[in-house]
């Protein structure tokens, strides 16, 4: 025990010092076999150089390339224990060393740690005979010194543990006990003849054959001998190798022949003829193969596997008939053919991935094993097609995968990667293991708006609060990292102050006009609008927007010249002698609108004598359209009126006066003095008192005209008849009825002052009328008869 822990410590104190390399050279233990559950191997933790608490915060486990958990790792004192009872012969058999090897895995980042645990034997098992009881039948007249074979007894221990010594009980004359190991390795025991047999003496004998280990305490085995004397039968068999071997294949089919073995006996007769047999085996590996009792051909009864048992140890035994025996080993050895495809085990697994991971992250890791031996055992891996990641070798079997280059979620959001592992037999096996490697989104992308700038309009005297337009921004990021928010940007110290007119929605980017607008206060306004994601931390993009507003025609045109404001007039003066054409003034007007707003139009609203003027439509120019004359007014008055293009249209008029004059020395008449006044203060009395008794002579001439009318139609009904369109003379209907009469009949049509422009409508006659000097004699030629002329006045 205190070797033991001697040893242990030395093996800790080299794992420790080995633990900057804890990536190449493992860390090592040492432990007896069939330790109780829970007993301590060594603190794991320590040497690793690693805490406690970072096995718990980097989730670490133990792996094993055979899955089995033969330890547990305690993470809160980071102390390695035995998991289960471990049998060293159960797990590595007779093999002289016995190491259970596994790996330490942490995550975050990933690392292993290699670990070894060598598995001490104990002197646990006692020697085993194959048999029991064991038969010999010797003739009394053998030699002394000959030999007789016996089975050797099995110890599952190795080293001092395992067999150390044989000897007889009860000590017999007759017998000794020889034992050892031959050139080859192999180990045998005989009984050696010390004295000869007399069968009437003795004709049988018992004794026990011991075997003892070199344990502490020891253990033993026993076999019962017992020894039958006969009477002549002095050649025993003798096979022609002392060893036999041969070499199969696993896949060889069932019923094939191993091998034969052959022995030979100088005896004839029933002495001479030989039997062969199994002897019977510990391992009952026997069981694989039988034999042909007379023959000696071993054949194959099951199927063998190279990978459960390379090599096959049997003990054949040759009798003849006189009972003499010898024994010989058949070695059969297995050799092995490519019928296991590799193994892919994975010991950890990253996914989802950050895009934003650097090269060289590990992925996945995980080993490789083929239960086949040489060439068929040896394994190749590779990933196939891709640019991104890659495989590296990490420690004896184990591979990681790793990224290579800078990963784009948005380019390409999941990755199948296929790993194939390839042994190097012929045919080759493979075995395919596929990493589905999704990413995961990292806010690496600032919101794109879909215009560079965005421009909107507005009319104005907009209501409030009016929709005017959107922006809109696509973020390739998805889930928070994709949300876009809209925002008014803060204007710099340095830039001029944000118009508060104007308001983004936050969820859609829709843009509010939230006041009524003036064009003539402001034509055009730029705000920044600002897209930002909900990531973290947060991206954001700025785009500009133009909100132009559109002008109403909402301003009547302003007449600039001639002022119109309370101040008396000045009047223009016009030559009698002007031609048409003559320019007289011209009216200047603008408007505050913009566009065809305001574009103005000039139109002769009312004058004096409103066929003396003509306005410019465009030019707002007042000219002449005919030479004046001496009947037109002196002092002529006109109202322009300046329209704009709007809808619906606004306008405002102008009055201006324009005085005809001889020549410019009357050009101070209406101004010379107070006495010009006055003379113009009479004569408008004078022209009320005209008007006046003109309309008088009006209401007269009217009354009269109706009386005489009255007279007429009571003359007619005394007997006077009148032609109708159907009585008239022939030659005055026929021009009736062609629309025209004779040169003799006439209109009288008096017209006032002034009425030269005046629209009137001439009715067609359907009577005739007799000519104007006809009408002064107050008869007709031939005595005919004819219509009363009646004078016709059209006043202005």
């Amino acid at each position: 025990r205190r070797e033991m822990a001697i040893a242990r410590q030395v093996l800790c104190l080299s794992a420790f010092l080995s633990l900057p390399h804890a990536r190449s050279e493992p860390i090592r233990y040492s432990l007896a076999e069939e330790a109780d559950s829970g007993s301590l191997v060594g603190n794991l933790a320590q040497d690793a150089g690693l805490t406690p608490a970072q096995l718990s915060a980097r989730r670490a486990r133990l792996v094993s390339e055979d899955g089995r958990q033969h330890f547990h790792l305690d993470r809160a004192t980071g102390r390695l224990v035995v998991a289960s009872r471990l049998d060293r012969e159960e797990l590595c058999g007779q093999s002289g060393t016995c190491m259970l090897p596994f790996e330490l895995l942490l995550a975050n980042p990933l690392q292993f740690f290699r670990v070894e645990v060598a598995l001490e034997d104990i002197n646990d098992h006692s020697p085993v005979f194959p048999e029991e009881r064991v038969t010999f039948r010797i003739v009394e007249t053998r030699e002394p010194g000959s030999r007789f074979p016996l089975e050797v007894a099995r110890d599952l221990d190795i080293g001092s543990n395992s067999i150390q010594a044989y000897r007889i009980t009860p000590e017999v004359e007759y017998f000794s006990v020889s034992y050892g190991s031959r050139s080859y390795g192999d180990k045998y025991v005989e009984l050696v003849l010390e004295k000869p047999l007399d069968r009437e003496e003795n004709a049988e004998m018992d004794f026990n054959l011991i075997a003892v280990d070199g344990g502490s305490p020891p253990r033993s085995g026993t076999t019962q001998v017992h020894i039958v004397v006969l009477d002549v039968n002095d050649n025993a068999p003798v096979f022609t190798q002392e060893r036999f071997t041969a070499q199969v294949l696993e896949n060889v089919p069932e019923g094939s022949v191993v091998l034969s073995v052959l022995a030979t006996d100088r005896d004839t007769g029933v002495n001479g003829d030989i039997t062969y047999e199994f002897s019977q085996a510990v391992d009952q590996s026997d069981s694989l193969f039988e034999i042909e009792p007379k023959l000696g051909d071993i054949k194959l009864t099951k199927p063998l596997d190279f990978e459960v048992a390379d090599t096959h140890e049997l003990s054949v035994r040759a009798t003849d008939g006189g009972g003499l025996s010898a024994i010989c080993k058949v070695l059969v050895e297995v050799l092995d053919v490519n019928d296991n495809a590799p193994e892919l085990m994975v010991s950890s697994f990253s996914s989802p991935l950050p895009e934003n991971s650097v090269p060289g992250t590990v992925v996945a890791l995980f080993s490789v094993r083929d239960r086949d031996a040489g060439a068929n055992g040896k394994i190749s891996c590779a990933l196939q097609d891709q640019l991104f990641f890659s495989l590296r070798p990490a420690y004896n079997k184990y591979y990681e995968l790793v990224t290579v280059s800078a990963l784009d979620r948005e380019e390409t959001a999941q990755y199948i990667l296929t790993v194939t592992a390839a042994d190097a037999g012929s045919p080759p096996l493979t075995t395919t293991q596929t990493f589905t490697v999704e990413i995961s989104d990292v806010n690496d992308n600032a919101p794109v708006f879909n215009q560079t700038s965005y421009t909107m309009y507005v009319r104005e005297n907009n209501v409030p609060s009016v929709l005017v337009g959107a922006v809109s921004a696509a973020d390739a990021d998805v889930g928070l990292n994709a949300k876009v928010t809209y925002s008014l940007s803060p204007v710099q110290a340095t830039e001029q102050p944000l118009c508060s007119c104007i308001s983004v929605n936050s969820e859609n980017g829709q843009v509010f006009v939230l006041r009524p607008l003036d064009y003539e206060k402001m034509r055009q306004t730029e705000v920044t609008v600002s897209a930002s994601d909900a990531g973290s931390p947060p991206l954001r993009a700025n785009v500009t927007v133009r909100l132009v507003v559109v002008d109403e025609n909402d301003n009547a045109p302003v007449v600039l010249y001639p002022a119109q404001d309370s101040s008396p007039a000045s009047s223009e003066l016009v030559p009698m002698a002007a031609e048409a054409g003559y320019l007289v003034t011209k009216v200047v007007a603008v408007d505050a609108d913009s566009g065809q707003n305001s574009w103005l139009s000039y139109h002769l609203l009312r004058a004096t004598d409103p066929g003396l003027f003509a306005v410019g439509a465009q030019s707002g120019e007042v000219r002449l359209r005919r030479p004046v004359t001496e009947r037109d007014t002196v002092k002529q008055k006109l109202i322009v009126l300046v329209r704009d293009n709007g809808q619906p249209p606004l306008s405002a008029t102008a009055a201006l006066s324009a005085l005809l004059l001889k020549d410019f020395s009357d050009m101070r008449q209406p101004h010379s003095s107070p006495a010009t006044e006055d003379e113009g203060n009479s004569l408008t009395i004078y022209l009320i008192i005209s008007l006046v008794f003109v309309s008088l002579l009006f209401l007269i001439s009217t009354a009269a005209f109706i009386a005489r009318k009255v007279c007429r139609r009571k003359e007619l009904k005394g007997g006077h008849v009148l032609y109708g369109a159907d009585n008239l003379p022939s030659s005055l209907a026929d021009a009736a009825a062609a629309g025209t009469l004779p040169h003799g009949y006439c209109y009288e049509i008096s017209l006032t002052t002034g009425s030269g422009n005046s629209e009137f409508k001439f009715l067609k006659p359907i009577l005739p009328s007799l000519p104007p000097q006809q009408c002064a004699m107050g008869g007709a030629p031939n005595d005919e008869q004819v219509f009363p002329c009646i004078p016709v006045s059209i006043d202005d």
